[in-house]
């Protein structure tokens, strides 16, 4: 990666999957657990409605998924760029 332009083409792929990421964890953290709570209070996960579930269990599930497919989809684009460990 000696170049600017693949400088330029690697940090823009990672901005964006970061970028990917952040959404994602915002929308099931703060969006189904905290915005749309009162609208899932109907729906039932193990004796809890599915807003409390997604405040409690929920985001962090989702947040240990996003971990693991940010470091495979960061080793991808490491080795498409030649930075690869």
């Amino acid at each position: 990666m000696a170049d600017k332009t693949s400088s330029n083409a690697y940090w823009a792929a990672n901005i964006r999957v970061i970028t990917i990421s952040m959404v994602i964890w915002f929308v099931c953290s703060f969006g189904l657990g905290i915005i749309l709570r009162p609208a899932l209070s109907g729906i039932h996960i193990g004796g809890a409605d599915l807003g409390f579930w997604f405040a409690q269990n929920g985001s962090i599930y989702v947040f240990l998924v996003l971990i693991f497919a940010y470091a495979a989809k960061m080793n991808k684009i490491d080795k498409e760029h030649g930075v690869e460990e």
